[in-house]
């Protein structure tokens, strides 16, 4: 979406709802600071070269993520206020760290600030930042910021909370929930396990089998391995499925009318 914005004389585009950062272009440079604030920007990317800009104000977008490479497009910006915006995570604001000119920024009224060693990290992860959230920077802090942080222990705990963001993919959930039927071969596989079926226990057997999700005769094309895996799994279905069966092989020897039985059973199912 495109949103022509005026250019004022003092840099200001405030409340005209812009969505994403385009055409900055047209500034042709000449502000040394300007504010973008009361908008609905999501994203801070999309500037030109401005060698100029030192202050970008941001309050009251719905900014929750950084574009790469910021210091390239704003090599002298001192100063970021992005109070009131919707920055979830500590590892959103990564990107911030190669901007080396940064020395203010204010995340105030950001669901960030609620993280466990928020100020800390910051710190840390953009050490030449003198005021965070409008309080200066304390050299405890730096101290501590250091401490916490240092060494592999320090790396591995950055890296334990420096979560980002889940960014959404358009189509990547329908994707993901789109439900797919058997090939050709799969249906093949179950015309001829059903045509080849020779007593109730193996209609059984199959049933269980597709109920399960699995095609009857795949093992076939899947190799020796799944061959065994799919053996076992038959063997089970044919355990929970015809009962009367093992209770018939317990009895064999004991009952003399057994082998009437089984024959019986076996004429029956064909």
């Amino acid at each position: 979406m495109c949103v022509t914005v005026r250019i004022t004389p003092d840099g200001v585009f405030v409340g005209y709802k812009i969505p994403v950062l385009e055409n900055l272009g047209a500034t042709l440079d000449q502000f040394d600071t300007i504010d973008l604030s009361d908008n609905e920007i999501r994203k801070l990317d999309g500037f030109p070269l401005l060698k100029r800009l030192k202050t970008l104000l941001l309050n009251n977008n719905r900014i929750c993520r950084f574009g790469e490479n910021l210091e390239q497009s704003l090599p002298n910006l001192k100063e970021l206020i992005l109070t009131s915006n919707n920055i979830q995570e500590l590892g959103d604001l990564d990107p911030l760290a190669t901007v080396k000119s940064l020395t203010l920024l204010s995340l105030l009224r950001n669901p960030v600030t609620n993280k466990k060693h928020y100020r800390l990290y910051v710190i840390n992860k953009i050490p030449q930042i003198r005021v965070l959230d409008f309080q200066k920077v304390k050299l405890k802090e730096r101290q501590e910021a250091e401490k916490m942080f240092k060494g592999k222990r320090g790396a591995q705990l950055a890296k334990d909370i420096a979560k980002q963001t889940k960014t959404f993919t358009p189509g990547a959930a329908l994707q993901t929930e789109k439900k797919t039927g058997p090939s050709a071969a799969d249906v093949e596989a179950i015309k001829n396990a059903i045509a080849n079926a020779t007593s109730l226990a193996e209609v059984e057997r199959l049933k269980g089998l597709l109920q399960s999700g699995q095609i009857p005769g795949r093992e076939l094309r899947s190799g020796a391995c799944d061959m065994v895996e799919e053996e076992e799994e038959v063997q089970e279905e044919m355990q929970e499925s015809v009962p009367m069966y093992e209770d018939m092989q317990g009895a064999e020897g004991h009952n003399p009318d057994g082998d009437e039985m089984q024959e019986d059973m076996h004429m029956s199912g064909s």
